[in-house]
């Protein structure tokens, strides 16, 4: 029910003065502008955009952020002034580095959505405009037609078989005729201004027909605005989104862990408690994933990029992710794995005989038709050598819906009236009584004998890959006008309309190279079975089995679950079945992604784990979808593939590095407590390797992704993740102990001396350690990327160097003794092939999940 407050808000619109405008002219660009001051964009949910600064500022309210700047200001007041300054440049500079990467990730991600977004053609300055709908106001007078999502509540000024789909809002399952007319008085409409025969809603569709509408309410005034204000609860995440959370949530609770236990050592040890609690802290900062939100955001935004440049643009990005994870994708047939350009090749009558009779009656129908014209009615009315429709009238029609697959016309050339239907074979032929025999004044019964005959002809053109059509009438009486559905009873059956719509000639490949990286297709059409296999058959796709709309009705949801992951082609399926088609694939644990472009493919793609449309689709059908294709093409949709992996295997880098590069030193900070009688690094240091590290992935983004990675599916595996934390971290934590080994008994190293050594020791193998985990296999055959080459050497390098630079003492480093940098070099080379050997061992011991 909708909420009376909407209700009223949408009718009491309707005679509110101030929005009318010129029914021909509409209104002009400044009045628009100055509307939509007034009004807002027209967006049922508004997303709030704080000013730069404050978005700025509030990434300083992180707790640990917070109290690192609250004790660093203490230390400042009791006269340590340096380690002040230079933790809060630190911090400054980290938080700064956070906030432009994510708003750069921000903007173009933002920029690609824009690019595709729904618009409607609105009459401006009296000339029709395609403009965003989010720019649309109050007073616009907009023209609507077959396909179109209706842009806001208004009243219909004009209409010509004007059907609307309003289930959104009412629950009616079949279209609804709207029509001029003032609107009803709330106390007399039904129970909402959807109701009203003349007032359309946001958010419903058109089946067919035209009108022009002048706008009453956008945004949140509309009825849709008004039902999705109570109902505004935040969508749940995604999978990648709850491990990516799981994973920091992990994180903390160990930080949180070794942060008590170095405290407690260090006031055991009656250590000076301000900067031990500020090492504490600093040391959380450390081995918090601070820098995950930013470069998954980045990730994601980087490859939208990259798949806008290879035709396929983003509309939510998390749905990168869902792509690249996605095990089945479900595709119509025609426009993806056919060329879309369909040629009527034949009409013949019941006999198999060449026929313009039939050629006539599809090219009536076709021509008067006011619905979605589907690509077979372009193919009649491009037809060489149509016949004149000069002496018809259209006098009425029953649209086409999925249900029904037939449209009907009521037409008149001054002698007869004639509804002509055209649709379905199966169900033109289910509704025929006769046959003509010789021409309209020859007929003949259509029994058991002739049934038999007809499905013949059907299969046996079928069979060679042929659409087919079945084309129908029926004479009326004069004053018979209207038409219903229950008029298409009684039916002479005419003949066939018969198609050739040739595969694609790439589709081949890409079916191939889908299937080759662990994508199971399956093929979900309103086609017949007979076509549809022929079809797969030249493009080497292997059919398992096969479910008819009819089969699958017979089937409730735990039988239909059994039998779909063993099922290739879905024919002759209406939108209902689409979507249990595609909710019973997620029931048993698939990642399913659908691809459609018609108003009957909204459903499953709302339902699918990723939607993927195209940009010639109607707009119910782009609204639904995630990812948008701009060409119909299943290559296209194999490379967006890759780079949803692509983009997913680089932001489980970060995380593989950030667990364990971060997890081992933080080990070895606890352990260091208890062997020397001073804080191992000071907090400034352990802030300023923190730093560094977050500078040096920062490309990671950027970064080439091994082939082996690409080859299957991935998703996230959180237990996997912590086990290689656990095997990779001891490297670090081994070495970093057994450089305090060689700093305090070979070097006899000193605090600072300690504080230099570690330091060089940590960054270095945190870098190095970079190129080791990128990838799966021998670091030295997979190339990163060149930025990541040079941030990574460029740091590990400024580590060396630093303690020899003037500002080395401020951060409390000295020059070390020559000896250090030989015995470095020495330990970097042993840690990398320690730290490659552990790597092998790991993925050799989890092949299963690591392959």
């Amino acid at each position: 029910m909708v909420p009376n407050s909407g209700m009223e808000a949408a009718v009491a619109a309707v005679s509110d003065e101030r929005i009318r405008s010129s029914p021909k002219l509409g209104l002009t660009t400044a009045e628009a502008a100055a509307r939509l001051a007034e009004y807002g964009p027209n967006l049922v949910v508004t997303r709030r955009r704080r000013r730069l600064l404050l978005e700025f500022l509030s990434r300083f309210g992180n707790p640990l952020i917070v109290v690192l700047l609250v004790a660093s200001g203490i230390s400042a007041l009791t006269g340590d002034v340096i380690s002040f300054i230079i933790i809060s440049i630190v911090v400054f500079l980290s938080v700064t580095l956070d906030f432009i990467q994510e708003y750069l990730a921000d903007q173009a991600a933002e920029s690609l959505k824009a690019s595709v977004a729904v618009r409607a053609s609105v009459i401006r300055d009296g000339i029709p405009r395609e403009l965003p709908v989010s720019e649309l106001v109050p007073g616009d007078m907009i023209l609507l037609s077959a396909g179109d999502l209706i842009p806001a509540d208004g009243r219909v000024e004009e209409a010509s078989d004007f059907f609307v789909n309003q289930a959104l809002l009412t629950g009616e399952p079949y279209p609804v005729e709207k029509l001029p007319g003032e609107a009803q008085d709330p106390d007399d409409a039904d129970d909402a201004p959807a109701r009203t025969a003349s007032f359309v809603c946001m958010g419903t569709s058109v089946v067919s027909g035209s009108a022009r509408v002048e706008i009453q309410q956008t945004g949140v005034r509309t009825m849709l605005g008004e039902i999705a204000g109570t109902l505004n609860v935040k969508p749940p995440s995604t999978a990648f989104e709850q491990g990516t959370k799981a994973f920091g949530l992990m994180i903390m609770r160990v930080a949180a862990v070794m942060v008590l236990a170095v405290l407690v050592i260090n006031i055991a040890y009656h250590r000076q408690l301000l900067e031990s609690f500020l090492f504490a802290v600093a040391l959380a900062v450390g081995l918090t994933p601070s820098l995950l939100p930013m470069i998954v955001s980045v990730c994601l935004a980087r490859g939208a990029l990259r798949m806008a440049a290879k035709k396929v643009i983003v509309k939510r990005l998390a749905a990168i992710d869902d792509l690249g994870s996605m095990e089945v994708l479900c595709t119509d047939k025609t426009g993806t794995l056919t060329e879309a350009r369909i040629k009527l090749v034949e009409h013949i009558d019941a006999f198999g005989r060449d026929s313009d009779r039939v050629l006539l009656l599809a090219y009536l129908n076709s021509f008067f038709e006011t619905g979605i014209r589907s690509p077979l009615d372009e193919a009649i009315l491009q037809h060489e050598g149509h016949p004149r429709v000069e002496p018809w009238r259209k006098v009425a029609e029953v649209p086409f819906d999925f249900e029904r697959r037939r449209v009907s016309v009521l037409l008149d050339d001054g002698r007869s009236r004639l509804l002509i239907v055209k649709g379905a074979f199966e169900d033109i032929l289910r509704l025929s009584s006769q046959c003509e025999a010789g021409g309209p004044d020859t007929l003949q019964p259509v029994d058991a004998e002739m049934r038999k005959r007809l499905r013949a002809n059907f299969d046996a053109l079928s069979r060679e890959g042929l659409r087919v059509l079945g084309i129908a009438w029926r004479s009326v009486l004069p004053d018979h006008d209207h038409a219903v559905v229950g008029d298409e009873t009684e039916l002479v059956f005419a003949g066939f309309a018969v198609f050739l719509d040739p595969p694609k000639a790439s589709a081949a490949k890409a079916v191939a190279d889908l299937q080759g990286c662990g994508v199971t297709l399956k093929v979900v059409t309103g086609d017949n079975e007979l076509v549809t296999q022929h079809v797969c058959g030249q493009l080497g796709l292997k059919v398992e089995g096969v479910l008819t709309g009819a089969d699958i009705e017979r089937l409730d949801d735990h039988a239909l679950q059994g039998q779909v992951e063993r099922t290739t082609l879905f024919c002759r399926v209406n939108p209902v079945q689409k979507n249990r088609i595609i909710l019973a694939l997620k029931a048993r644990g698939r990642a399913v992604g659908f691809l459609g472009d018609g108003i009957n493919d909204a459903p499953p793609l709302h339902s699918a784990d990723v939607g993927l449309s195209v940009d010639s689709a109607v707009d119910v059908a782009k609204d639904a979808a995630d990812l948008i294709l701009l060409q119909p093409d299943l290559g296209v949709l194999y490379d967006g593939v890759l780079e949803g992996r692509r983009t997913l295997g680089n932001a489980m880098k970060y995380i593989m590095m950030a667990m364990s590069t971060n997890f081992g030193p933080m080990v070895s900070m606890v352990g260091a407590s208890l062997i020397v009688p001073f804080l191992p690094l000071l907090p400034e240091q352990v802030l300023l390797n923190n730093l560094l590290y977050d500078f040096s992935v920062l490309p990671i983004p950027m970064d080439n992704v091994d082939a082996d990675y690409l080859a299957r599916p991935r998703k996230w595996d959180m237990a996997f993740v912590r086990n290689f934390m656990m095997a990779m971290a001891p490297a670090l934590t081994g070495f970093d102990f057994l450089t305090f080994l060689i700093l305090l008994r070979v070097l006899h190293a000193h605090e600072v001396l300690f504080h230099t050594g570690w330091f060089v020791e940590q960054t270095v193998a945190q870098q190095l350690a970079i190129f080791v985990i990128r990838t799966r296999g021998n670091p030295l055959r997979s190339m990163p990327n060149p930025w990541l080459i040079t941030t990574v050497l460029a740091v590990a390098a400024l580590a060396v160097v630093l303690p020899l630079l003037p500002i080395g003492p401020y951060l409390g480093f000295m020059p070390p003794p020559p000896m250090f940098s030989v015995v470095l070099l020495v330990m970097m080379i042993a840690f990398l092939f320690v730290l490659q050997g552990l790597k092998r061992a790991f993925y050799s011991f989890f092949a299963t999940s690591a392959s």
